[in-house]
């Protein structure tokens, strides 16, 4: 190969090596210009999404209205399942309580919980919010009355014990739901005051009503506990005379209570008026006339 020949190739050599490394220079620019546009590319989106975030939490959906709390028909507010206590008392308790100017699922709802529970028939609160828009809804759970207080037969009750124990006063009374309850006749006296019976002492009430039902096969109207040493049951055929009746001797009164299903039929066949029939007795029964 002559010298010419080898000049030509070099050249060639050189040449190519120029050309490779301007494509390499063009590929390294080009992929720092991608980089740097991935770069800005996030940044913007990171910015972006801050922007929407920000916007989205501070939307006017996602909060509550400063008046939620003031007015029964509110549409960011619902009461419901209160059947014993009224939506406006409810709203009473909580009308004063100071809306955050959050997103609905950053407020706290304990200090209307808490508000709501001072309220003696309810047992407990749910509250539960909800977005676009927002809202409240309370789902109230009341204690369920189960003995009701009159001073007579003749008058309405003025107040009732509820299954756990709760004593409730005239101020939600009369109720507005038909439960399934005792009603006993009872004074504030001094001997038997019916604000001091405890759970026990409710407890035996409702055990009595239940076993007089079961053997007379008939609802007790009310018992007449005016006077604790002289016991009075109302059925719907006759009035019951027990005597004394507590805790304590909760089984002879339920032997005389086994009686009713045969004592009930002969008392409905006299075709007299009956003032009541004594029980008081352990082995006799007396049926009293009215004069």
């Amino acid at each position: 190969m002559s010298d010419e020949e080898i000049k030509k190739i070099n050249k060639h050599n050189i040449k190519r090596r120029l050309k490779q490394s301007k494509m390499k220079r063009k590929i390294r620019h080009t992929q720092r210009r991608i980089k740097t546009f991935r770069v800005i590319l996030r940044l913007l989106l990171i910015v972006g999404l801050l922007y929407l975030c920000y916007h989205v939490i501070y939307m006017k959906s996602w909060r509550l209205p400063q008046d939620a709390l003031s007015r029964l028909n509110s549409p960011a507010l619902k009461i419901s399942n209160n059947k014993i206590v009224p939506s406006y008392k409810i709203l009473a308790a909580i009308r004063q309580i100071e809306i955050d100017d959050k997103a609905i699922f950053l407020i706290r709802t304990d200090e209307i919980k808490s508000s709501i529970l001072r309220i003696e028939p309810i047992q407990d609160v749910y509250i539960r919010r909800f977005w676009f828009p927002a809202r409240l809804d309370i789902i109230i759970k009341e204690r369920i009355p189960s003995i009701l207080i009159a001073p007579n037969e003749k008058v309405e009750p003025i107040a009732y014990f509820t299954r756990d124990g709760k004593l409730i006063g005239h101020e939600y009374m009369p109720l507005r739901v038909n439960y399934k309850t005792v009603k006993v006749l009872a004074y504030c006296t001094k001997d038997d005051d019916y604000r001091k019976w405890d759970k026990p002492k409710l407890n035996f009430i409702r055990k009595l009503a239940k076993t007089i039902e079961y053997y007379s096969d008939e609802d007790v109207e009310y018992i007449d506990f005016r006077t604790p040493g002289d016991v009075y049951v109302k059925l719907k055929s006759v009035l019951l005379r027990l005597g004394p009746v507590d805790e304590v001797n909760i089984e002879e009164t339920t032997k005389k209570l086994t009686k009713l299903p045969s004592l009930l039929p002969q008392v409905k066949l006299l075709d007299k008026n009956i003032k009541y029939l004594d029980l008081r007795w352990d082995k006799v029964y007396y049926i009293k006339l009215d004069s």
